[in-house]
């Protein structure tokens, strides 16, 4: 049965990742675990979890006490020993996490990244342009913007870079959506979700085969190639780092694209000055993106496996427990945020300065360069070709995943320049 959310303060304190409820709303819960509970226990679902920035900040940079290496997800089947098997080095500790980053980082270089705007600019011109299709200055379109856009660029740009085929990326991203999806009352990975993983796994098994016989210039290339002092990667290292840029960054950076159109159509005022100021480096592209990662971060939560106790705010959690660090709650933080409930693309950088939605220490998302390109190139074409923007909020489709948060369909109206 769902936990209500409805009056947060006059309820038990019970944070639930799985409820419905919770997802629709997280953040009352996150205000009430900060003051009430920074050290919080669920005894149902047996892990501990941190919501206040400082404590999150000090544990993404504190491998001796939180250990990635059972991985990163609270489900009980994604809990293991083997987690590195499919999601790479995020679910490795020092030294092993180091070597395997090192690698992985020879072939996914800021360079090859920087390479990809133009293909971006594209990519995201072709989706734009198909969605608009036939209608010209001051028309009104209407559109899924998940559907018809913020699905399909991310997928596509890490599908090139990989070198997976165009006629593939529809069913990579269908299996990668299995992945991630929860429904309601179950507590685990569903089989759909298995066997989804699995089926990745093997496509990308088939595709590295092909490319050891005939190298090209992508990324899956470069990754066979990747060497360090004689060292190489084998093909389980590399499928599972394929595997996580997949379901950690494409879903991540869809959800980022949903997020943010979401958040600024309901703040008239805000989506007035970003369409007035244009789509150029003196625009407010950035500072839109930077306060949605703040305001309602695509990656809610990640899991560590504690190798010794920790002992915060007179409460113990001992070592071999699992536990949660709530980085949308720490984005959140009152400590650190002025009014942070509040959206406001106008914040104070300096504060924007202090967002955990990447992580940070040695486990910093590997892809935020690659998430924030892809966010600006495609937000700010939408600002160079549109006037007028509303979601249609209570339309809007929620996905329901313990960690990442965003929407399956956006129901969206613009109006063209």
């Amino acid at each position: 049965m769902s936990t209500t959310y409805a009056d947060p303060a006059a309820a038990p304190l019970v944070f639930d990742p799985y409820d419905y409820a919770f997802h629709d709303d997280p953040y009352p819960v996150y205000a009430r675990l900060r003051a009430e509970a920074p050290l919080y226990h669920n005894p149902t679902h047996d892990f501990w979890a941190l919501s206040r920035h400082a404590d999150i900040a000090a544990a993404v940079r504190d491998d001796d006490t939180y250990s990635n290496a059972m991985g990163v997800s609270l489900d009980k089947s994604a809990w293991s020993p083997h987690a590195h098997k499919v999601m790479s080095f995020l679910a490795l500790d020092p030294p092993h996490q180091a070597r395997l980053r090192s690698l992985v980082s020879r072939a996914f270089t800021p360079r090859r990244v920087r390479e990809l705007e133009p293909r971006v600019q594209a990519l995201t011109e072709h989706y734009l342009g198909r969605a608009l299709e036939g209608a010209g200055p001051g028309d009104q379109v209407e559109l899924d913007w998940i559907a018809a856009f913020a699905g399909k660029l991310p997928m596509d740009v890490i599908s090139e870079m990989m070198g997976v085929p165009e006629p593939d990326r529809d069913e990579v991203r269908r299996l990668a959506d299995l992945v991630v999806h929860r429904e309601e009352g179950v507590y685990d990975v569903p089989q759909a979700g298995m066997e989804a993983a699995m089926t990745l796994v093997g496509y990308y098994a088939d595709m590295l085969a092909h490319r050891r016989k005939q190298p090209t210039d992508d990324l899956t290339s470069a990754l066979l190639a990747a060497e360090v002092d004689g060292d190489r990667l084998d093909d389980g290292e590399i499928i599972a780092f394929l595997f996580l840029m997949v379901v950690a960054g494409n879903e991540t950076t869809t959800k980022l694209l949903g997020n943010a159109l979401y958040h600024l159509t309901a703040h008239p005022a805000q989506l007035h000055d970003v369409l007035a100021a244009g789509p150029g480096e003196d625009g407010l592209v950035g500072p839109w993106i930077e306060e949605t990662l703040r305001h309602d971060t695509s990656s809610q939560m990640v899991a560590r496996h504690l190798k010794r106790d920790v002992v915060l705010h007179g409460t113990v959690a001992p070592a071999g427990s699992k536990l949660l660090l709530l980085l949308g709650s720490a984005n959140r933080d009152e400590s650190v945020f002025s009014h942070p409930a509040v959206y406001d693309i106008h914040r104070d950088k300096a504060e924007l300065g202090q967002i955990l939605s990447f992580g940070g220490g040695r486990h910093f998302c590997l892809g935020a360069n690659l998430a924030r390109l892809e966010a600006r190139v495609a937000l700010a074409q939408l600002v160079r070709v549109v006037d007028g923007l509303e979601v249609d909020h209570h339309a809007a489709v929620r996905v329901h995943s313990t960690n990442v948060r965003g929407f399956a369909a956006l129901p969206t109206r613009v109006r063209l320049r």
